[in-house]
Protein backbone atom coordinates (compact mmCIF):
# COMPACT_ATOMS: atom_id res chain seq x y z
CA UNK A 1 0.00 0.00 0.00
CA UNK A 2 1.35 3.45 -0.90
CA UNK A 3 1.79 5.82 2.04
CA UNK A 4 -0.32 8.98 1.53
CA UNK A 5 2.33 11.03 3.36
CA UNK A 6 5.66 10.05 1.80
CA UNK A 7 4.74 7.70 -1.06
CA UNK A 8 6.67 4.73 0.35
CA UNK A 9 5.38 1.21 -0.25
CA UNK A 10 6.72 -0.13 3.06
CA UNK A 11 4.04 -0.36 5.71
CA UNK A 12 2.74 -2.67 8.37
CA UNK A 13 -0.78 -3.35 9.60
CA UNK A 14 -1.13 -2.27 13.25
CA UNK A 15 -4.86 -2.98 13.68
CA UNK A 16 -7.48 -4.86 11.69
CA UNK A 17 -11.21 -5.23 12.33
CA UNK A 18 -14.50 -5.75 10.53
CA UNK A 19 -16.91 -2.92 9.91
CA UNK A 20 -20.28 -2.93 11.69
CA UNK A 21 -22.04 -4.81 8.90
CA UNK A 22 -19.11 -7.17 8.25
CA UNK A 23 -18.94 -6.08 4.60
CA UNK A 24 -15.42 -4.62 4.87
CA UNK A 25 -12.23 -4.95 6.86
CA UNK A 26 -10.78 -1.74 8.26
CA UNK A 27 -7.01 -1.76 8.58
CA UNK A 28 -4.83 0.80 10.36
CA UNK A 29 -1.42 0.92 8.75
CA UNK A 30 1.86 2.52 9.73
CA UNK A 31 4.48 3.59 7.19
CA UNK A 32 7.85 2.06 8.04
CA UNK A 33 9.69 5.00 6.46
CA UNK A 34 7.97 8.11 7.84
CA UNK A 35 5.88 6.64 10.70
CA UNK A 36 2.63 8.10 9.33
CA UNK A 37 -0.57 6.20 10.11
CA UNK A 38 -3.45 5.78 7.71
CA UNK A 39 -6.60 3.69 7.28
CA UNK A 40 -7.53 1.39 4.41
CA UNK A 41 -10.68 -0.61 3.76
CA UNK A 42 -10.79 -4.01 2.10
CA UNK A 43 -13.96 -5.49 0.64
CA UNK A 44 -14.91 -8.31 -1.67
CA UNK A 45 -15.00 -7.22 -5.26
CA UNK A 46 -18.42 -8.18 -6.46
CA UNK A 47 -19.05 -8.89 -10.11
CA UNK A 48 -21.17 -5.97 -11.21
CA UNK A 49 -22.95 -5.67 -14.55
CA UNK A 50 -21.91 -3.38 -17.38
CA UNK A 51 -23.80 -0.08 -17.39
CA UNK A 52 -25.52 0.97 -20.61
CA UNK A 53 -25.67 4.76 -20.71
CA UNK A 54 -28.35 6.91 -22.38
CA UNK A 55 -26.07 7.59 -25.35
CA UNK A 56 -25.59 3.86 -25.95
CA UNK A 57 -22.06 3.65 -24.55
CA UNK A 58 -21.23 0.86 -22.15
CA UNK A 59 -18.89 1.03 -19.16
CA UNK A 60 -18.19 -0.94 -15.99
CA UNK A 61 -20.29 -0.08 -12.94
CA UNK A 62 -18.47 2.52 -10.85
CA UNK A 63 -19.63 2.99 -7.27
CA UNK A 64 -17.67 6.26 -7.16
CA UNK A 65 -19.96 7.76 -9.81
CA UNK A 66 -22.99 6.89 -7.68
CA UNK A 67 -21.24 8.35 -4.64
CA UNK A 68 -20.35 11.56 -6.50
CA UNK A 69 -23.98 12.04 -7.55
CA UNK A 70 -25.17 11.45 -3.99
CA UNK A 71 -22.59 13.82 -2.50
CA UNK A 72 -23.66 16.59 -4.87
CA UNK A 73 -27.36 15.97 -4.17
CA UNK A 74 -26.83 15.85 -0.41
CA UNK A 75 -24.52 18.86 -0.23
CA UNK A 76 -25.50 21.14 2.68
CA UNK A 77 -28.21 18.67 3.72
CA UNK A 78 -28.40 16.74 7.00
CA UNK A 79 -27.33 13.47 5.36
CA UNK A 80 -24.28 11.81 6.91
CA UNK A 81 -21.45 10.16 5.01
CA UNK A 82 -22.48 6.91 6.69
CA UNK A 83 -26.01 7.25 5.28
CA UNK A 84 -24.61 7.88 1.80
CA UNK A 85 -22.47 4.72 2.09
CA UNK A 86 -25.55 2.75 3.18
CA UNK A 87 -27.47 4.00 0.13
CA UNK A 88 -24.62 2.93 -2.16
CA UNK A 89 -24.50 -0.50 -0.52
CA UNK A 90 -28.28 -0.95 -0.90
CA UNK A 91 -28.10 0.07 -4.56
CA UNK A 92 -25.20 -2.32 -5.20
CA UNK A 93 -27.06 -5.20 -3.52
CA UNK A 94 -30.20 -4.43 -5.52
CA UNK A 95 -28.20 -4.43 -8.77
CA UNK A 96 -26.56 -7.74 -7.87
CA UNK A 97 -29.94 -9.24 -7.01
CA UNK A 98 -31.11 -8.53 -10.58
CA UNK A 99 -28.44 -10.98 -11.79
CA UNK A 100 -28.04 -9.14 -15.09
CA UNK A 101 -24.87 -8.88 -17.14
CA UNK A 102 -25.94 -5.42 -18.29
CA UNK A 103 -28.04 -2.71 -16.65
CA UNK A 104 -29.26 0.63 -17.96
CA UNK A 105 -28.07 3.76 -16.16
CA UNK A 106 -31.70 4.83 -15.68
CA UNK A 107 -32.30 1.71 -13.57
CA UNK A 108 -29.42 2.68 -11.30
CA UNK A 109 -30.75 6.23 -11.05
CA UNK A 110 -34.17 4.89 -10.16
CA UNK A 111 -32.72 2.73 -7.38
CA UNK A 112 -30.84 5.73 -5.96
CA UNK A 113 -33.95 7.91 -6.11
CA UNK A 114 -35.98 5.28 -4.26
CA UNK A 115 -33.47 5.37 -1.40
CA UNK A 116 -33.09 9.17 -1.39
CA UNK A 117 -36.84 9.75 -1.32
CA UNK A 118 -36.99 8.08 2.10
CA UNK A 119 -34.05 10.04 3.53
CA UNK A 120 -34.17 13.63 2.30
CA UNK A 121 -36.75 15.17 -0.04
CA UNK A 122 -34.51 18.08 -1.10
CA UNK A 123 -31.64 15.74 -1.97
CA UNK A 124 -34.17 13.60 -3.86
CA UNK A 125 -35.32 16.59 -5.94
CA UNK A 126 -31.71 17.60 -6.63
CA UNK A 127 -30.83 14.09 -7.79
CA UNK A 128 -34.04 13.86 -9.84
CA UNK A 129 -33.25 17.14 -11.58
CA UNK A 130 -30.14 15.58 -13.13
CA UNK A 131 -31.49 12.05 -13.52
CA UNK A 132 -34.72 13.18 -15.20
CA UNK A 133 -32.99 16.04 -17.05
CA UNK A 134 -35.23 18.85 -15.83
CA UNK A 135 -35.34 21.62 -18.43
CA UNK A 136 -36.90 24.42 -16.42
CA UNK A 137 -38.54 25.42 -13.14
CA UNK A 138 -41.83 23.83 -14.20
CA UNK A 139 -40.17 20.40 -14.10
CA UNK A 140 -39.01 21.08 -10.52
CA UNK A 141 -42.48 22.22 -9.49
CA UNK A 142 -44.15 19.16 -11.02
CA UNK A 143 -41.75 16.74 -9.33
CA UNK A 144 -42.14 18.50 -5.96
CA UNK A 145 -45.93 18.46 -6.32
CA UNK A 146 -45.89 14.74 -7.14
CA UNK A 147 -43.65 14.11 -4.14
CA UNK A 148 -46.01 16.10 -1.91
CA UNK A 149 -49.11 14.24 -3.19
CA UNK A 150 -47.55 10.84 -2.43
CA UNK A 151 -46.95 11.71 1.24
Amino acid sequence: MKCPFCGSFKDKVVDSRSTKDDSEIRRRRECEDCGGRFTTYERIEELMPIVKKKNGEREPFDRNKVKKGLLISCQKRPVSAETIEKIIEKVEKAIQALEKKEIESREIGSLVMTELKEIDKVAFIRFASVYKEFRDAVDFIEEAAELHVKE
